[in-house]
């Protein structure tokens, strides 16, 4: 599944170049120009990486990074600027930024940095996933609950996958479709529904507030109860 990053910078040429730059090695790329507009997107949207700069319009780059990170603790946050003391870095990691980078940069240098997150990311992340009686297996590819082995799709499998790793947090139908089907334009979501209810009926959830629950008009959440 492709990666999806969060740009929010308010100088149109460093947004267009970084833009450009990303979607270029498949990153899938969404943008805000101020403060307020990327908190609001940050917080209603799953993400793999935030880049934020620190001086925005509207609230400060290290508001947003305070904000967010009062409700998503694990998605990580490179900050970009032109602040570049030592009590600034501190600052910023103490917003709650994964990572520092100062401008000018180049983009090799930010690629690398956006990779090494990534990589990080994987290292910690389990081959075995779980949201209550039910686990998936990623290397095996293989669902049990409790015991008994699901038969999946690739797409149903997909589909879960991505709902368990992103557990706790409301996963939009924009985030799902082009996450777990790679479609980046205008389409019916409602194919996403059709197989939710096929994950509920062999997971054998008896409601829809068993484990992966509706949020009516958003998308669906994945929660342990």
């Amino acid at each position: 599944m492709a990666m999806r990053i969060l740009i929010v910078e308010d100088e149109p040429g460093i947004l267009n170049f970084l833009r450009q730059g990303l979607e270029e090695e498949s990153y899938v790329i969404d943008t805000a120009s101020d403060g307020n507009e990327g908190l609001e997107k940050a917080l209603n949207s799953s993400w793999d990486l935030l880049l934020i700069d620190w001086m925005l319009p509207g609230i400060s780059g290290m508001d947003v990074c305070r904000r967010f990170r009062a409700v998503d603790s694990q998605t990580p946050v490179i900050f970009l600027t032109a602040r570049d003391t030592v009590q600034d870095t501190i600052m910023g990691l103490k917003a709650g930024a994964n990572d520092y980078i100062r401008k000018p940069f180049s983009f090799d240098e930010l690629l690398e940095r956006i990779r090494v997150q990534f990589r990080s990311r994987e290292s910690t992340s389990s081959d075995q996933l779980t949201l209550g009686p039910i686990r998936m297996d990623i290397h095996s590819h293989q669902v049990y609950r409790q015991n008994e082995l699901i038969s999946l799709t690739q797409k149903e499998f997909d589909l879960l996958e991505y709902l368990i790793r992103n557990k706790g947090k409301v996963c939009r139908r924009t985030s799902i479709i082009e996450s777990v089907w790679d479609i980046h334009f205008e389409y019916n979501t409602g194919v996403i529904d059709v197989y939710i209810n096929s994950l509920r009926k062999k997971l054998k959830l008896e409601t829809e507030e068993d484990y992966i629950q509706t949020i009516r008009g958003v998308g669906y959440i994945a929660r342990e109860l």
